[in-house]
């Protein structure tokens, strides 16, 4: 029974040195097929960037011309879809802020004539031309029906006490404190 044994293990020892042998001897040839494939993508590499081009033959240079080409067209196609995208999202926050320049506009609008009633109600103007135009407020400004139009905003200090008044109405109609 020991010879058994014996005979068991010897036979499993020559069989794992044998697939270990044949093992190492498939890394070995796994490993050159990588060195060789990894060499021809040097070269390739080389040849797409302009070097080592002259053992070429015309064939193989229009080939490589051909692969150039097809890269150009795909790296253009890429970068007008990029183009594109980033020009429609500048368009559309050009047409947020355009939107929200006419808001303004409005509101603006719409404080100008809540200034022109309460100077008519602070002081009893029933003249129109005279109520809507710069005139009557000295420190104001008029705004169009183009909503394109630039409006430049002045602060400056009351010159009177009537100009003291109306501000102080103001305020108060627009909810405000002055201290």
């Amino acid at each position: 029974m020991n010879s058994v044994f014996e005979r068991y293990g010897k036979a499993k020892e020559e069989h794992n040195h044998l697939n270990s042998a044949l093992e190492i001897k498939f890394w070995q040839q796994e490993a050159e097929i990588l060195r060789q494939k990894l060499q021809t993508l040097q070269e390739t590499h080389r040849q797409l960037m302009g070097q080592k081009l002259c053992g070429l033959t015309v064939k193989e240079l229009q080939y490589l011309e051909n692969q150039l080409e097809m890269s150009l067209r795909g790296i253009r196609t890429k970068k007008e879809e990029i183009l594109t995208s980033e020009i429609q999202e500048l368009n559309h926050k050009g047409n947020l802020i355009h939107q929200e320049n006419l808001e303004l506009c409005k509101k603006v609008k719409l404080i100008h004539q809540e200034n022109i009633e309460l100077y008519k109600k602070l002081y009893g103007t029933s003249n129109r031309t005279e109520a809507s135009g710069s005139s009557f407020f000295p420190n104001s400004f008029n705004t169009s029906e183009d909503s394109n139009e630039l409006i430049h905003l002045q602060l400056s200090h009351p010159e009177s006490q009537s100009h003291q008044a109306l501000a102080t109405a103001t305020a108060t109609h627009l909810g405000l404190q002055l201290h």
